[in-house]
């Protein structure tokens, strides 16, 4: 390779790397709206997902006035907000939770680095068990294989996946009926979210009653290329279709959140950090 295809290579290496860091710092606050005959008042939620530690500004300022402007009536956090690779690192979540509990009544579920915790506890000791007393501190409700209901027609749901489901290339099945093994059964006559970190499961999460299935994990896919959308997962799939965006089948639906942060790949293209905001309203 001559001199002048190196210099181009490096010189688009380096454009890609600074238009990656710039859109990393670009939070993009993103709308739906929901009708169902269950919602009984109109509502707004707040979703945030896969923030790995990452500040928008000082004390994630930037991104605590995002939600303030939103005007949730509930913040539904959806896992992978701190980051368990050899050590726990929680402090940006935690700083950034307290300040929203201290607004709003917050429900958090868990990704797979809030399990691994678990997974692997002589790694990390009795870490996940001090960031769930944290959490509860703040009067979080952390839900682990658990629901919590929120006013008179609203059930939330989180789900804790097992290791398996974060298999790369193979991950695991989950059926309908290993969902209410976990969880129990949902909450017909209520409106029922579930926080599913992985969207993998779409379909089994609908099966099993979720109204609206609110998952992350894939970062939107790293880079996403217009038509063929996120190019790859965590788990090296390629070209996978639920990697972000909103699906609706039979009836109910999933948003897969682009998530608020990066780890391992601190790569974003195409693909800014998403806060989303559902209007859950009456239907007319």
């Amino acid at each position: 390779m001559g001199f002048a295809a190196v210099a181009i290579c490096a010189a688009v290496g380096a454009g890609l790397y600074l238009r990656s860091e710039y859109e990393k710092e670009q939070l993009s606050i993103e709308r739906t709206v929901f009708e169902s005959a269950k919602i009984k008042a109109d509502r707004t939620i707040v979703f945030l997902s896969d923030l790995h530690e990452h500040r928008f500004g000082d004390g994630n300022e930037r991104l605590l006035a995002a939600v303030n402007e939103a005007a949730p009536d509930l913040v539904l956090v959806g896992g992978d907000m701190i980051i368990s690779k050899g050590n726990a690192d929680m402090a940006a979540a935690l700083e950034l939770l307290e300040k929203l509990a201290g607004k709003y009544p917050v429900f958090c579920g868990n990704g797979n680095h809030e399990n691994r915790l678990l997974w692997e506890h002589q790694v990390y000791g009795g870490a996940y068990e001090a960031y769930v007393h944290s959490l509860k501190k703040l009067g979080i409700k952390v839900l682990d294989n658990r629901t919590e209901w929120y006013g008179e027609d609203i059930a939330v749901t989180g789900i804790d996946l097992k290791k398996g489901a974060y298999r790369k290339f193979h991950p695991d099945h989950l059926t309908e009926d290993e969902i209410e093994q976990k969880v129990g059964k949902a909450a017909k006559e209520r409106f029922q979210i579930l926080l599913c970190h992985s969207p993998l499961y779409f379909s089994s999460c609908r099966s099993w009653g979720a109204d609206l299935t609110l998952s992350g994990h894939f970062h939107g896919g790293t880079i996403r290329l217009p038509y063929l959308g996120g190019v790859m997962t965590p788990q090296y799939q390629f070209f996978l279709p639920y990697c972000a965006g909103e699906f609706t089948e039979d009836g109910r639906h999933m948003i897969v959140s682009r998530g608020l942060g990066t780890h391992s790949i601190n790569i974003r293209l195409n693909n800014k950090p998403q806060l989303v905001v559902v209007d859950l309203k009456m239907k007319s």
